[in-house]
């Protein structure tokens, strides 16, 4: 009988958030009667003597099965051998003990004897893959032999049955979608990253990277200089549909920038003014992103009337009935001001280092949802005498994010909805619908002065990376990934020649180079990550990151969903949509580096860290233009 091991990842859902992880138990090895009707009822773990493990952030632990006479029979169409009794070794982290499990349905446990059914040192073990089963809300991962074929993607109890990936394909699908250019502008930023993971099909989530080269026309030349730059870094978190994060992707950056223009024409008009003041290019912005949302939302329903068409309304309904977060920034080359407008729960994070060497992460910006005090003060103010205004950090008891564009539903009044749900067609609106709107696409904006000389970054991701990692662990996987590319830099280029090496000084230390600070204030509007708060993680327990990217966003993306632990890496990547959801949210990362670099005027295509054809193979951003 061919070895098998099954591993039991069990999970409890969480009752509230909207997209909430799952808390991952350890369990048990199975009996008999398990091996036996795997393929009929629902596992139930078996009580052993097996001490408690240390705490790890995915705790594994393996356990004795029959997954190969469970496939067997799969393929068979019969239930295993009354007479098979594998025996198998039962291992976890910090403990380690032996079960040999017999037809009979008993299992007797010695931990304090040999190990039962070990691999004797002449022993060649079989050659094996790992297939992943996927059953209301549980993992299990099984060892397979590998000549031995899947020939159902579900079994007849409704388990999905799939393929691992195996760490290669692991990699190669988490490096499908990232980019990465280098910046010659001679403006102060050198370098950025992105990187998108899916996880519902299609995926949800957006992002844009744009610069804009502003004459002296219109930004007052200085030292001699006819022109410099506006950078703009998006990420659109979007919700209930694609259609909304696509629309900001092709139309926000134009809105902005249009009404940056107007405001910075008009400073010019002002012999006292080298800048337009901070509230004016802050009013430009929210202008922007106002009249877009308007569009969006309310210029579409007239047109809607107007035409009388359903072809029309299901068109240009769409972004409106769909929503989307949007986190935007802004980067002025001449003022060295970041401005970062924040409409929803995606988020950004300063990376600055210090005198000690190490780096301190600061918010950028504020988390907007129902559950946030400030949020519901607000919408309590704006909508007195109505309960219901937020509920279980909720809006109206539904929407999370308190700010989006489109999300109409939220916007339009009862009487818009049920005119066009009756003509065209549209969702029954909240029965806690007395006063809309309740949610705003009105930006909160944060300004912050870089300082590219020190090697500043900015971290800009959706919730997805949120719910897994923390500011302050965000921020010291970049420095690490920082000192690890100095590091290698050095040694391939004899220590010149690098873009970072102006920067750093190879460091060499186990944990993450980040100046802790108390960040338990919920005033602040940062939510911990559900899955530290669930999973039981320990904080300072840095072994489990990993550096293995050239691209700084996939690195993020990389620890997050597993770090050094390739299994949890591998299966969550191999989860398709919807069954990926309960464990992992789109996930779209930016990493924007600031420094002193070349003044080529050019913006290149990084290929080392970029999804090229002659890069990982993937070919997705193959023939790739520099975003200028």
């Amino acid at each position: 009988m061919r070895r098998a091991v099954i591993q039991n990842l069990r999970t409890f859902r969480r009752p509230t958030p909207r997209k909430a992880l799952k808390q991952l138990r350890i369990n048990g090895p199975y009996n008999a009667s398990f091996q036996r009707s795997v393929a009929t009822r629902t596992p139930q773990p078996l009580q052993s003597s097996m001490r408690p493990l240390r705490r790890v952030s995915i705790p594994l632990l393996l356990g004795g099965g029959a997954a190969a006479s469970y496939y067997a029979w799969q393929q068979s169409g019969t239930q295993p051998h009354a007479d098979v009794s594998p025996t198998v070794t039962s291992t976890a982290v910090g403990a380690s003990s032996s079960y040999s499990t017999a037809a009979t349905g008993t299992a007797s446990a010695s931990p304090s004897h040999a190990p039962v059914g070990v691999l004797g040192a002449s022993e060649v073990p079989e050659a094996v893959r790992k297939a992943l089963i996927v059953d209301q809300g549980q993992l299990y991962t099984a060892q397979i032999p590998a000549d031995q074929p899947i020939s159902k993607d579900t079994d007849s109890s409704g388990r999905k049955v799939l393929e691992m990936l195996t760490p290669e394909q692991a990699n190669a699908r988490l490096r499908t979608n990232e980019e990465s250019y280098l910046v010659g502008r001679g403006e102060g930023v050198v370098r950025y990253d992105v990187v998108q993971i899916p996880s519902n099909d299609p995926i949800e989530d957006d992002h844009v990277e744009k610069i804009v080269e502003i004459p002296a026309t219109i930004a007052a030349a200085e030292n001699g200089k006819t022109r410099s730059d506006w950078m703009f870094w998006g990420v659109f978190d979007g919700h209930a549909g694609w259609t909304t994060s696509a629309k900001l992707r092709q139309t926000l950056v134009s809105y902005v920038a249009r009404e940056l223009n107007t405001t910075y024409k008009s400073a010019l008009q002002d012999p006292k003014l080298t800048f337009p003041t901070a509230d004016s290019v802050d009013a430009a912005i929210k202008k922007g992103f106002m009249k877009l949302d308007n569009e969006i939302t309310h210029d579409s329903v007239q047109k809607v009337l107007k035409a009388q068409s359903k072809v029309v309304a299901a068109e240009i309904l769409a972004p409106a009935l769909s929503g989307s977060c949007a986190l935007l920034s802004f980067y002025d080359s001449r003022s060295k001001e970041l401005r970062v407008a924040c409409t929803g729960d995606s988020r950004a994070v300063l990376g600055r280092r210090g005198a000690s060497g190490k780096w301190t992460a600061t918010a950028l910006s504020i988390d907007q949802t129902g559950g946030t005090a400030s949020e519901d003060a607000r919408l309590r103010a704006e909508h007195p005498g109505e309960p219901y205004v937020t509920a279980n950090g909720r809006i109206l008891g539904g929407l999370e994010p308190s700010r989006a564009f489109g999300d109409a539903v939220y916007k339009w009044t009862k009487e818009t909805q049920d005119k066009l749900k009756s003509s065209y067609f549209g969702r029954t609106p909240s029965k806690h619908l007395k006063t809309p709107p309740y949610v705003t696409a009105e930006p909160v904006i944060t300004t912050t002065k870089v300082e590219p000389a020190k090697g500043d970054f900015v971290v800009m991701a959706t919730d997805g990376l949120w719910e897994m990692l923390t500011n302050e662990e965000v921020v010291g996987l970049v420095g690490q990934w920082l000192e690890k590319q100095a590091s290698s830099d050095s040694k391939t280029s004899g220590g010149s020649g690098s873009w970072l090496q102006s920067w750093f000084r190879t460091q060499h230390a186990d944990s993450l180079p980040i100046e802790h600070h108390d960040q338990k204030d919920s005033s602040s509007g940062q939510r911990a990550p559900i899955r530290q708060q669930q999973w039981g993680v320990p904080t300072g327990q840095d072994e489990r990151f990993v550096v293995e990217d050239k691209n700084a966003a996939t690195h993020l993306v990389r620890n997050a969903l597993g770090g050094k632990d390739s299994d949890m890496l591998s299966a969550l990547l191999t989860l398709p949509s919807p069954y990926s959801r309960r464990y992992r949210d789109d996930l779209t990362v930016q990493v924007i580096f600031f420094g002193q670099g070349d003044a080529n005027g050019k913006v290149e295509l990084n290929k080392e860290a970029s999804a090229t054809m002659n890069g990982n193979g993937n070919g997705a951003v193959n023939g790739a233009k520099a975003k200028l």
